[in-house]
């Protein structure tokens, strides 16, 4: 028997009976319960939320700004009531805060008492921001105080937007004032400018000045410094002065002293016995003439050196003698002779002394001999004169005290005046450093106010240029600061207050939040069908099992039923949504066809899980539709979640069924439906693959398949 009509004949068991019948119309509408109701339930959530009670407490009490009464709290409590964004109630703030917490509001709005005080403030010298207060409770319901940040966010930006209308209108009127004031300080700007070009001038006429004057201080410096070092020459040489004449005065004064010695003493005895000098000097030269007259009759080298040692024999010999008769050990001999002996011993000594001496100067020993000519010429010359000038050594003598004298006077007077002028000098040396120390001052001051004089003389230069660019920079500014009416002011203000609008455009947009979240319940609504059909028929057919017809045919024959009838189910669920609650659909055919893949993907997989696994299958077709759920980005992305569940979502077919719903419901490019329809057809494939695979063991009956262990 084929597998379609051991199909049929397993569909055709529940046309026997009632209780069947009502069973295949359960099964028909049940994912009608998942799908259907789910969307209906929370089809246009934000399009309600006028029904959701909100507590409003406006506590301002208002302010009082340039005499105008403002009330901003009025002004907010106004605008949400009409914005109708929540069903407002206006209480109190006690009443408020009980409200919230035993879940009469979700939420509440506080505006507090100062609050028009503080959006006032920006136009004053010490800005504050108006702060609006909401309280909400999560126990009473979590997305509500998510929904209450976004639509607050709203209101807080409306009023700032007022606000900033009110801060900017000031800020606009305030250039008319700074408009008029901007062109009297361009006029001041422009004399200003005047004053500094004439004194620019000035200064350069003192810079000029002051160039001038440092040409001279560096010249009288030089010069200071050239007197000073010339001084200091003087200084050191009348030093030197003072200290030579001090010396030559101390000479002078012993010289003196020395000679007026000399003359008191020697000189009367030169001035007595003159005469007799001269008589003597004239035989000192007569017999030094004759002595060098006979200095060739001296004996000869040899006949010296016989001569000096006969007499030294001769004087040893007799002085021997003497030791031998007049001596200590010697016997007594007559008074008479050891007198006499001892003369003999004394000339013969001096006998022998005398032939030494001669005959070493015979010899020329260090050139004795020679110097003696010259030595008796000398000695003749300087008796001779002396012989002529003993009649006038009394005179010669007296004026040689009286010059010496004369001299050491002199020396004295010299003397002081080298002192006097060395302590001139010193002061001199001393007057011309303080002077050389203040010329270097002069000159460093006159160089610092010459840097000086054109530092000013740039910086009025820049100051100038400055004061130009300020007078045409306000002439400018004059032109530039606006002087608006109370149109253009109202304009403007519009415009700066909410400068920034965003164009939002969203690109095949849901209708609502039903049609956004369909493609995440359709899947689920079709998996809950087939896990409930495989509980009514069973995934493997008995009778082709009983018969052992092949693997194929059996998966065949147990997978056809349960896909006709998730096809039926898609069909329902897709009709309810399109017709009763308004799905739309622009690709209705391709939508259908991808449900009846999605089924019939859904139902293999179902269906080898209840083979394979038998009982225990129904549990891990629940636990697989948990980790699709989590996993396939059906709500938030799936970069959102865990890492675990971004590893495991590539690899699950529901991932590819809400991608796909989502481009044929809401539009998109077709290739993640092609991608999908590929990623079904092979888990199909392979589920009834596996499932042919799981019946051929089946068709053997073991005791665990008689009698198992866990029934349900």
């Amino acid at each position: 028997m084929r597998s379609p009509k051991l199909a049929a004949l397993e569909l055709r068991r529940f046309g026997r009976g009632r209780l069947p019948r009502a069973a295949l119309v359960a099964l028909l509408l049940l994912p009608l319960l998942y799908g259907a109701l789910y969307l209906w339930s929370f089809w246009d959530p934000y399009g309600r939320l006028d029904k959701v009670p909100v507590a409003l407490v406006n506590a301002d009490r208002g302010a009082t700004v340039d005499g105008h009464r403002i009330g901003a709290g009025d002004t907010i409590a106004k605008g949400l009531r009409d914005s109708k964004s929540f069903q407002w109630h206006e209480t109190s703030a006690e009443a408020a805060r009980k409200g919230v917490e035993n879940g009469t509001y979700y939420l509440s709005l506080t505006v507090p008492a100062d609050f028009s005080e503080q959006v006032a403030s920006s136009s004053g010298r010490t800005p504050r921001t108006g702060a609006l207060q909401v309280r909400t409770n999560d126990s009473n319901n979590y997305i509500v105080g998510q929904i209450s940040r976004t639509v607050f966010s709203e209101v807080r930006a409306a009023a700032s937007r007022r606000t900033s209308r009110s801060f900017y209108d000031k800020i606009f009127v305030s250039f008319s004032a700074l408009h008029d004031r901007t062109a009297k300080a361009a006029e001041g700007a422009g004399k200003l400018d005047d004053g500094i070009g004439r004194a620019e001038k000035g200064a350069g006429d003192l810079q000029k000045g002051l160039a001038d004057a440092k040409k001279g201080s560096g010249d009288l410096r030089e010069g200071v410094d050239e007197l000073h070092t010339g001084a200091g020459t003087l200084d050191t040489r009348s030093q030197e002065l003072a200290t030579g004449a001090r010396k030559i005065a101390d000479g002078t004064r012993q010289l003196a002293d020395k000679v007026n010695g000399a003359a008191a003493e020697e000189g009367a005895f030169v001035k007595e016995n003159a005469e007799q000098i001269g008589r003597t000097a004239r035989v000192v030269a007569r017999e030094t003439k004759t002595l060098r007259d006979h200095l060739d009759d001296l004996p000869s080298p040899a006949t010296a050196a016989r001569l000096a040692e006969s007499s030294r024999r001769a004087a040893d010999a007799l002085s021997a003698a003497y030791e031998k008769s007049c001596g200590t050990a010697a016997p007594a001999a007559p008074d008479a002779v050891c007198p006499e002996l001892r003369k003999a011993v004394f000339a013969a000594e001096k006998s022998a002394d005398g032939a030494a001496a001669l005959s070493a100067l015979v010899h020329n020993e260090n050139g004795a001999l020679d110097r003696l000519p010259g030595t008796l010429d000398a000695l003749h010359t300087y008796a001779v004169r002396l012989a002529e000038e003993a009649p006038h050594l009394a005179r010669d003598i007296d004026g040689a005290v009286r010059k010496v004298n004369a001299l050491d006077a002199g020396a004295r007077k010299v003397a002081e005046g080298a002192g006097a002028l060395h302590s001139g000098a010193g002061r001199l040396y001393s007057g011309l450093g303080t002077a050389k120390a203040g010329a270097g001052d002069l000159d460093h001051g006159i160089g610092k106010l010459r840097e000086g004089a054109g530092t000013l003389r740039g910086g009025i230069f820049k100051l100038s240029d400055g004061s130009a660019e300020l007078a045409d920079g306000l002439r400018d500014g004059v032109d530039r600061i606006p002087d608006y009416g109370g149109k253009e002011r109202d304009a403007r203000t519009r415009v700066m207050a909410d400068p920034v609008a965003l164009a939002s455009e969203a690109t095949h947009k849901a209708a609502n939040y039903g049609t956004g979240f369909a493609p995440y319940f359709i899947p689920l609504s079709l998996w809950v069908g087939a896990m409930v059909a495989y509980m009514l028929i069973q995934p493997l057919n008995r009778r082709a099992l009983a018969i052992g017809a092949g693997g194929w045919r059996i998966a065949l024959a147990g997978w056809l039923p349960v896909a006709a009838i998730g096809v039926l189910q898609a069909g329902a669920l897709l009709a309810v949504l399109h017709w009763l609650l308004g799905l739309e659909l622009p690709r209705a055919a391709a939508t259908m066809g991808f449900l009846v893949l999605v089924t019939a993907c859904f139902a293999a997989i179902v269906q080898w899980l209840g083979a394979r696994f038998g009982p225990a299958g129904r549990i891990l077709v629940l636990a697989l539709l948990m980790l699709q759920l989590t996993s396939a980005g059906g709500t938030y992305p799936v970069q959102t979640s865990p890492g675990f569940f971004n590893a495991v979502h590539p690899f699950l077919p529901m991932s590819y069924v809400v991608d796909g719903l989502r481009h044929l419901i809401t539009g998109g490019g077709p290739a993640p439906v092609w991608q999908a329809c590929g990623v079904l057809a092979a888990f199909t494939l392979g589920a009834l693959a596996l499932t042919a695979w799981t019946a051929r063991g089946k068709q053997v009956w073991t005791v665990d398949r008689l009698h198992p262990e866990l029934s349900l």
